[in-house]
């Protein structure tokens, strides 16, 4: 414990980027990969190789909670719901990880100053041992030397975060390009296709929806179903009791029963479903997922309750047959024609337009156009990228699209997916002000380096956790 900390004044605050706040969460990170069997469920997965006992893994979940306590203040209990920390608690343990190869190490005299920096720990800009015990003790419900540990881990990943990210940098182009991104306004006409205005003329028999499924039946793969056995359980003694008891090959049922707590039944539900009683959780979907059944599950906190699961029965992927999906094959089938119908009229659209710019360039006109192909034609209101245009969606393809169009120019056709097909002309452009960039430079630079910086470090963890499973 740094007793030296609770009897020392205050220091000046110094600004430290803990990781473990600009770290956003990721895709889970699975407990189940290590969990063989009930003589492993001890474990609560494995990194590196190296099993992660549940303690371990505890230790780091009420780290990234005590983070997140820090950073949210009295908003933390309503974003709770909305943090994945049980991810965040996998991340913090391989980066630790990676930091100790790295051997990345901070010194008593680090941690001391970063606590007593901290203002929530403060009287009058000072540190006030009283406040410190009361916040530990009523807040993150934490004892000092776990707490100081803590704050010495995230010192740890704050180096590790500044190691790998610094040498980052900005060019004067990417400056530019991104501030113009952020500032420059264009609005465009446009003639649009769309696959809804076109359902109603197709009109499939059933030999063309049985052709299409049989060159398509892959498209309508199942994905594995599951059926799982779990309890609810409010407090982490509870939790510890009947990791226990599983542990020692105890009746599931029976132990639940003596711990007056009820089993529950999710029945069949798929891997894109949310869960029966639960609700959609791709962490245990991602988990139970690589479970044989039988096998259970580490305890997992969502919200203010534990579950405890084990998997019952698992329904692997299959194809259903024709008659079982007749409608749902008619359903994608007349979407996928409707689609190709769409594409096919903005193509025979461009056509008019570049048999028209041949004769004259100034003769284009796209609502003529469209209505000739039975299109529609508008256009917007000024728009900067990355917004969202009414009626449309998003931005970036037009835009993106605009910057290579002159005066009188027009576009090959844009692909937006489930938005349909476009043709854009420029309507009217607002540039980007030369003295406003020039006195917004320096503060747009630093907040471009350090997105810069925090994406190069998502790609590191990214590897890391490739490298872990």
């Amino acid at each position: 414990m740094l007793k030296a900390l609770r009897n020392k004044k205050t220091r000046k605050n110094i600004f430290i980027f803990l990781a473990i706040i600009i770290i956003p969460a990721f895709a889970f990170w699975g407990f189940g990969s290590a969990l063989r069997s009930r003589q492993e469920s001890a474990y609560a997965g494995k990194i590196f190789g190296k099993n992660i006992s549940l303690l371990e893994y505890k230790d780091a979940l009420d780290a990234v909670k005590n983070a997140a306590i820090m950073q949210f203040g009295d908003n933390f209990s309503e974003i709770q719901k909305h943090l994945n920390l049980q991810s965040q608690a996998w991340e913090r343990l391989i980066l630790l990880h990676e930091a100790r190869r790295r051997k990345i190490n901070v010194t008593d005299r680090e941690v001391i100053e970063l606590i007593e920096s901290y203002s929530f720990f403060q009287r009058k800009g000072q540190f006030d041992n009283r406040i410190y015990s009361e916040l530990l003790q009523y807040v993150f419900r934490t004892q000092p030397r776990i707490f100081e540990e803590q704050t010495r881990q995230n010192l740890i990943l704050s180096k590790l975060y500044k190691q790998v990210t610094d040498n980052i940098k900005i060019t004067e182009e990417e400056i530019k390009e991104e501030y113009r991104k952020a500032n420059e306004e264009i609005s465009i006409y446009y003639i649009a296709s769309l696959a809804n205005d076109f359902l109603k003329d197709i009109m499939p028999c059933e030999e063309d929806i049985k052709d299409y499924f049989t060159k398509n039946a892959l498209q309508f793969k199942q994905p594995p179903s599951f059926n799982m056995d779990y309890i609810v359980l409010e407090s982490e003694d509870k939790v510890k009791n009947v990791v226990l008891r599983i542990n020692k090959k105890g009746d599931f049922y029976r132990i639940a029963k003596e711990m007056g707590v009820t089993v529950k039944e999710t029945g069949l539900f798929s891997q894109t479903d949310p869960i029966p009683g639960i609700g959609w959780s791709p962490e245990i979907l991602n988990l139970i997922s690589k479970f044989k059944v039988g096998q259970f599950s580490p305890p997992i906190q969502a919200d203010k309750y534990y579950y405890i699961l084990r998997l019952k029965e698992k329904k692997e992927a299959y194809i259903p047959d024709f008659e079982n999906i007749k409608d749902k094959v008619k359903e994608v089938f007349i979407k996928d024609k409707a689609k190709n119908l769409a594409k096919e009229k903005i193509e025979a659209a461009l056509k008019i337009l570049k048999e028209s710019c041949v004769l004259n360039p100034k003769s284009i006109d796209f609502n003529k156009t469209a209505k000739v192909c039975g299109l529609k034609s508008d256009s917007t209101n000024l728009f900067k990228y990355g917004s969202y245009i009414e009626g449309i969606g998003a931005s970036d393809n037009f835009w993106e699209a605009s910057q290579k169009l002159k005066e009188n120019e027009f576009s090959e056709v844009i692909d937006m997916g489930l938005a349909g097909f476009y043709i854009i002309k420029l309507k009217s452009k607002n540039p980007v002000d030369e003295k406003k960039f020039e006195s917004e430079k320096a503060e747009f630079s630093q907040k471009l380096l350090l997105q810069k910086k925090e994406e190069y470090f998502n790609k590191f963890i990214e590897e890391l956790k490739r490298k872990a499973r």
